[in-house]
C-alpha cells in the first residue's frame, strides 16, 4: 500500500463571483488520483466530523482510497478559497483551529507492515502542530519504507520560514523521493546558482530520486547514478491547473509500484529508463487533469496504456 499522509479540504471556487465547494487537497488529490489508478491506497489525516469532512471522506471512498488510518476530530474543515485566472490557480487559507491542523507528534500511528511507501506534502507540512506530526511520522519510518516528499511550497502561506526550512530539511534527508517545482527549489536554496547547481545540492542532503517540474516545459529527473533524464509535459488545452501536480505525483508513483521500483533499494539503483517511464505517466495523468475543470484525476480506463 502506498500511505498518502496530509491534508484534505475544500476548494471554494470562484465561478462569476460566487464560491462554489469541491473536495481538495493536494496530499487528497494524490491520494485519490491513486485510487483511480487502481493502486493500493490508503490515507492518514486530520478530518473533521462536520459535512465537509463528512463529504471528503466519502469522495475517498468513493475513488476506494483505504480511510481506516484517518483520526476524526470535532474541529472544522480546513477552507481553501480559490480564484483562477487564465487557468491559474490563487489560494487564500482558512486553516486555524481545524481538524488537520490538530494532530501531535507525540501520537504517531501504527503503520501496518503491508504500506511500502509513504507520500507527504502540501500545506499539511506549514501549520503547527499537524506539520511536526508529518515530519516525525516521515522520520520514524524512513529506515524500512519508501518516503516521498512533494513540499509544493505556497509562499504567502509560510508565516515562520525559517522553521518551516529547517523541519522541511529533516524531512528532506529522510526521503527517497523529493518532487519539487522550479520555483520551489529557488524558494528553499535561494541565491543565483542555476536549477541544475541548486538540484545536486539538495540530492547530497539524502533523495535517491529528485523529480523537478517545470510547468510547460516538462519535468526532470535526477537519479543516485548521477543521471539525469527530461520529459515532455503533454499539449492540451489547458482549462485549469488545479491539482496538476498532485495528479502527477500519482502517476510516478504509480508506474514505480508498478514496475517493482517502489522500495528503498529499488529507488537507489532506479534506471533511466525506469525513470523515464515514471515521469511520462505522471505526464499523461496530469494533461488529462489539467484537460478539465478541477481537481479531477482519470480513472485507468482513460489512459493510453495500462499503469
Amino acid at each position: 500500500m502506498i500511505l498518502c499522509c496530509g491534508e484534505a479540504l475544500i476548494d471554494m471556487i470562484e465561478k462569476n463571483g460566487s464560491f462554489t465547494p469541491h473536495v481538495g487537497g493536494a496530499v487528497f488529490n494524490t491520494a485519490i488520483a491513486l485510487g483511480r489508478l487502481e493502486q493500493n491506497v490508503g490515507f492518514i489525516s486530520g478530518l473533521s466530523t462536520d459535512m465537509f469532512g463528512t463529504l471528503l471522506r466519502d469522495a475517498l471512498q468513493d475513488s476506494h482510497v483505504d480511510t481506516s488510518h484517518v483520526i476524526f476530530a470535532d474541529q472544522p474543515t480546513t477552507l481553501a478559497f480559490v480564484q483562477l485566472h487564465i487557468g491559474n490557480a490563487t489560494y487564500t487559507f482558512y486553516d486555524e483551529n481545524t481538524a488537520g491542523r490538530s494532530l501531535e507528534a507525540s501520537n504517531l500511528p501504527t503503520i501496518p507492515p503491508h504500506v511500502s511507501a509513504l507520500y507527504f506534502g502540501g500545506i499539511s507540512l506549514i501549520g503547527m502542530p499537524a506539520a511536526d506530526f508529518y515530519a516525525a511520522l516521515a522520520v520514524n519510518q524512513a529506515d524500512s519504507r519508501v518516503i516521498m516528499i512533494d513540499p509544493n511550497i505556497r509562499p504567502q502561506f509560510i508565516t515562520a520560514p525559517d522553521a518551516y526550512r529547517a523541519r522541511l530539511s529533516e524531512m528532506v534527508s529522510a526521503c527517497d523521493i523529493l518532487k519539487v517545482s522550479d520555483d520551489d527549489l529557488h524558494w528553499i536554496i535561494p541565491g543565483d546558482a542555476t536549477l541544475d547547481e541548486k538540484a545536486h545540492r539538495i540530492m547530497a542532503q539524502g533523495p535517491k530520486l529528485l523529480v523537478v517540474t517545470k510547468g510547460g516545459d516538462g519535468a526532470m529527473a535526477y537519479l543516485a547514478s548521477g543521471e539525469s533524464v527530461e520529459a515532455a509535459a503533454r499539449r492540451v488545452d489547458v482549462v485549469d491547473t488545479v491539482g496538476a501536480g498532485d495528479t502527477f505525483n500519482a502517476g510516478v508513483l504509480a508506474k514505480l509500484s508498478q514496475m517493482g521500483c517502489l522500495t528503498k533499494a529499488g529507488i537507489a539503483a532506479l534506471s533511466a529508463d525506469d525513470a523515464l517511464a515514471a515521469l511520462r505517466l505522471g505526464a499523461e495523468v496530469a494533461a488529462i487533469t489539467v484537460s478539465r475543470a478541477g481537481a479531477n484525476p482519470p480513472m485507468l480506463s482513460e489512459l493510453s496504456g495500462a499503469v
